[in-house]
């Protein structure tokens, strides 16, 4: 594999993993801690700007007004998927989070083949097809629309296409991305404190330092999948995202018990079953 498609495979495998620290957090609203995860993402990116000294693309950003409202739609897409995220996680609907993740590669093939006009293998749509199909089971079989699902999975999927086409540094489009909704999360943090609901009174000690490392678990994540997502395929960033909803269900499982019907086996195996398609697919055509 490639270095761009090790840092889409290493985002996937930490994202897998966030549940874990978001549930450091639970007893804060989610809103809150959207808000300050948007804060303090800002804050590391600024960082890691000032480090690399390339602070002069924010002002190039800032004066080229179409890409600035590019960027900030793709800021909005991204703040709809953490806060989504953040709420299924922290009222027990990590296994919901984790369908999401399931999802998106699906929208995500679709829009490569839309889109940027990808084509797919014959096993690599078959690959497609039977992950769709285990999708589509706890639809069918309980009758309910995975309405958290979908947004999670929608969101990130269009964010994920839109990203394709900036040819920003991915710390530097990040930091614009973050900017641009970052006076809204400001606010809000403003009046969660202002109500005595924020992290003033309610969280001491080393319990506040995990707002600011919030900042670094969303930036880090972000940081290789812009660093890797322009190089390599939207079908093989896709599959590769499998590994995300799959850690996720783990978690949701074993860590923290949450209820496993037989639909949700059922899903994980058909998911399953498509990842391996696509691999021996992928290794007959290097």
């Amino acid at each position: 594999m490639k270095k761009s498609g090790i840092y889409v495979l290493l985002c996937y495998i930490l994202w897998g993993l966030l549940p874990i620290f978001w549930k450091l957090l639970s007893e804060l609203d989610p809103l809150y801690i959207l808000c300050s995860r948007i804060v303090w993402a800002l804050v590391f990116c600024f960082i890691i700007l000032c480090f690399k000294k390339e602070l002069r693309i924010i002002a190039d950003v800032l004066k080229n007004k179409r890409l600035f409202i590019y960027l900030a739609m793709c800021g909005v897409l991204l703040t709809i998927n953490w806060g989504s995220y953040i709420w299924a996680v922290n009222t027990g609907h990590v296994l919901d989070a984790s369908l999401a993740y399931f999802i998106n590669p699906i929208i995500s093939v679709l829009l490569g083949f839309i889109i940027y006009r990808e084509r797919l293998k014959p096993l690599q749509w078959a690959a497609v097809i039977i992950a769709f199909i285990g999708i589509l089971i706890p639809v069918i079989r309980e009758g309910a629309i995975p309405y958290i699902a979908l947004v999670i999975g929608g969101s990130f999927s269009l964010y994920s296409a839109a990203k394709k086409k900036v040819t920003l540094s991915s710390e530097g489009s990040n930091f614009i991305e973050t900017l641009a909704v970052v006076p809204l999360a400001l606010l809000g943090i403003i009046i969660f404190e202002l109500k005595g609901m924020g992290a003033i009174g309610n969280m001491e000690g080393s319990e506040l330092l995990l707002l600011p490392l919030s900042g670094v678990v969303t930036s880090v994540p972000l940081l290789f999948f812009a660093a890797g997502i322009k190089n390599i395929s939207m079908s093989l960033s896709g599959i590769l995202m499998y590994i995300n909803p799959t850690l996720q269900f783990l978690v949701g499982v074993i860590l923290y018990n949450e209820s496993l019907t037989m639909s949700d086996i059922m899903t994980f195996i058909f998911v399953w079953l498509a990842l391996i398609l696509f691999v021996i697919s992928s290794r007959k055509a290097e």
